[in-house]
């Protein structure tokens, strides 16, 4: 069956740009895969190590460029600037697909005097919009000088979206909004061989690289509390530690309530598949997020999940249908909706969970993504000469 968006596409010299390799690989693929089979040639740039290799692997060419995720250093950040805009420069970049907040601005600025293509996708504004104050200033006349210069942003939930027009950072005409990064609904299915270890041991399961703004904290407290009168509830976080980051739980501390036996810490791995599955729910307290992998990931999993009330966490879940939302930063609230997920039966917690699984279905199908950016490049291409 012939595609009618691949259909006349003049190959375009792409570059998908974000912090890490590791955001590339585990969130990008699919789409520059999809790009890549449009004729496009691809350039993925992001830091070096295990997923820049991992990105070879599959075909796609790498260029390496470390970005200090929490670095304020005016001098070094100017060097991540300019080494951005050489590889731009040498490899003829036509369009540039920019994400994460470090990509989107330094891609803006390493772009000055270049004639390629920018879009950008806004996938949460971070801990300067999540902390009010001089940061949040700062941000703010980065995001606007730097908004100018895109052709097309893309917003990953309402929130953002309206905050970013109603600040004018950005105009209305060249936005619009996208379900997060999506979600492969072949890969995260329900599954009948595995299931929920609610028999006398319900599990809560965090999956979140290990930030306090993610709410790991909260987790693990509200976690003592239930365990106060459910001795037998695990709770388990996967996820990276971020020694590098600013607002990052240290090792130590993660070690200590291992120890204490509130927490089982999962580490890292290659596929959470089998963790969702064996989870009764999946929960994320987050300060805010673009629109939260994990708990798209969990719902097309079939899992009921527990989520702050907080900008892009809230676009995933449907309170009190695929799960419950808390207040964001109360481990009060967030304890309560543990056990309000503990009183229900496992029929109603099937219940929840498929209503999951038929919203993501709805709404946040991958497919929707890859389909907006082809139709984007092919679209600014056209407009641009590029």
């Amino acid at each position: 069956m012939n595609d009618p968006l691949a259909a006349s596409v003049v190959p375009r010299r792409i570059a998908v740009v974000a912090n890490t390799s590791w955001y590339l690989f585990n969130f990008r693929a699919s789409l520059i895969r999809a790009l890549q089979a449009d004729g496009h040639r691809l350039f993925a740039v992001g830091g070096e190590g295990e997923f820049a290799g991992r990105l070879r692997d599959i075909g796609i060419e790498h260029r390496g460029l470390a970005f200090n995720l929490s670095g304020v250093n005016p001098i070094r950040e100017l060097q991540s600037v300019w080494a951005l805009r050489r590889v731009f420069r040498n490899d003829a970049i036509d369009v540039v697909l920019s994400f994460t907040p470090k990509g989107n601005i330094y891609s803006a600025l390493a772009l000055t005097g270049l004639p390629a293509v920018l879009v950008m996708n806004i996938s949460g504004l971070g801990t300067a919009f999540a902390n009010p104050g001089w940061l949040t200033r700062i941000s703010d006349a980065l995001y606007r000088s730097t908004l100018q210069r895109a052709h097309w942003v893309f917003f990953q939930n309402e929130d953002d979206h309206q905050q970013f027009r109603s600040r004018r950072l950005v105009g209305h005409a060249r936005t619009s909004r996208l379900p997060g990064s999506g979600v492969d609904l072949s890969a995260f299915r329900p599954s009948a061989e595995t299931g929920p270890t609610s028999q006398g041991e319900p599990v809560f399961l965090m999956m979140a690289r290990m930030l306090w703004d993610k709410g790991v904290g909260e987790f693990v407290e509200a976690a003592r509390r239930v365990k106060a009168g459910h001795p037998r509830a695990r709770f388990r976080l996967l996820g990276a530690l971020v020694p590098d980051h600013s607002r990052g739980v240290p090792e130590a501390t993660l070690r200590h309530w291992v120890q204490e036996g509130v927490v089982e810490y999962l580490g890292v791995l290659d596929d959470v598949r089998p963790q969702l599955l064996q989870a009764d729910c999946v929960v994320l307290p987050s300060y805010r997020e673009g629109l939260p992998r994990s708990l798209l990931e969990a719902a097309a999993s079939a899992r009921p999940v527990i989520a702050a009330d907080s900008v892009g966490c809230r676009d995933a879940v449907d309170d009190g249908v695929s799960g419950y939302l808390c207040r964001v930063r109360d481990v009060e609230d967030l304890a309560r909706q543990m056990l309000r997920m503990l009183a229900l039966s496992p029929d109603e917690r099937r219940r929840m969970g498929e209503a999951g699984r038929a919203k993501v279905e709805r709404e946040f199908d991958e497919g929707i993504v890859i389909d907006a950016y082809r139709q984007r490049v092919r679209a600014l291409s056209a407009a641009y000469g590029r």
